[in-house]
């Protein structure tokens, strides 16, 4: 695996590869990587003949009060795990070479709608930053497949709207949520969690379970479900965020009709926000 930290050095490498009819896939991350991340390169290996892997903690996603300074960085233990899963380049620029002239005066990609729902009202200008950035990527390495977690189910659907929007030629994969034995959601912001913390955290996916149960042994009240869920949460030790009951395709509230859907939570356990999600197909 060979490490590329400047635009210009990745182009040049990739470009003769592109010539000569290989597939190439992209996997964005934010490095401290853990099983769920690898999982997204082990598949884009079975897909494409070249893999890219990107580390880099994009400050245009975080809120002024957030964790961007404390967010874990884990480069090389990232590199033997990803040279492991059999990716071909590992691309780690710095904030200087995906912003040349600052974040103040950078274009912006927006998604309108999608963005400003759930995690977007939360955490305002979150989905600005990931669109910006991912499409920067995707003019960066202009890969033909590229491959996202489902754990951020809402980031999965502003992308895929983006690349159609934007008629962006890319194949949008999403991968399947990794979870530890207990159900948490894989996450590399799980390492702020104590002890204590991790095992309580895991009643989430246990919540989101038991309303997909109810849901399909024909409960329809969807509102009625999504307050009841949320007391559990907090029961469980946890501050609410939000929990909803949605459609797949565009994130709005399902309908009694509806036959494809998402239960999407976010809530604190501690300091810490966890997201979470269980699809639903009737």
């Amino acid at each position: 695996m060979q490490t590329i930290i400047t635009i210009d050095e990745l182009r040049s490498v990739l470009t003769p590869l592109r010539r000569q009819g290989l597939r190439i896939a992209l996997v964005p991350t934010m490095g401290n990587l853990h099983a769920g991340h690898i999982r997204l390169v082990e598949e884009a290996v079975k897909k494409a003949d070249i893999v890219v892997a990107s580390i880099f903690v994009n400050p245009l996603q975080f809120g002024a009060n957030e964790d961007l300074d404390k967010y874990p960085r884990t480069l090389d233990a990232d590199k033997l795990k990803l040279e492991s899963a059999g990716c071909s380049f590992l691309f780690t620029p710095s904030d200087q070479e995906i912003y040349p002239e600052g974040r103040n005066t950078q274009t912006l990609v927006e998604v309108p709608g999608l963005s400003e729902l759930y995690c977007g009202h939360s955490r305002p200008g979150h989905f600005v930053g990931v669109a910006t950035v991912v499409c920067k990527l995707f003019n960066i390495v202009q890969p033909d497949i590229a491959f996202f977690g489902k754990k951020d189910f809402q980031q999965l659907r502003v992308i895929r709207k983006m690349v159609a929007d934007l008629c962006i030629p890319i194949e949008i994969v999403g991968i399947p949520i990794v979870r530890a034995d207990s159900g948490l959601a894989l996450s590399s912001r799980n390492g702020y969690l104590s002890a204590e913390e991790l095992t309580a955290a895991s009643q989430m996916h246990q919540v989101l379970l038991a309303c997909s149960d109810k849901i399909h042994q024909g409960e329809r009240s969807y509102r009625e479900l999504e307050d009841s869920a949320l007391t559990l949460l907090e029961k469980a030790g946890f501050k609410r965020d939000y929990l909803r009951i949605v459609r797949q395709e565009d994130l709005l509230a399902a309908q009694a009709d509806d036959t494809k859907l998402v239960i999407l939570a976010a809530a604190y356990m501690g300091h810490t926000r966890l997201i979470d999600n269980v699809e639903i197909d009737l």
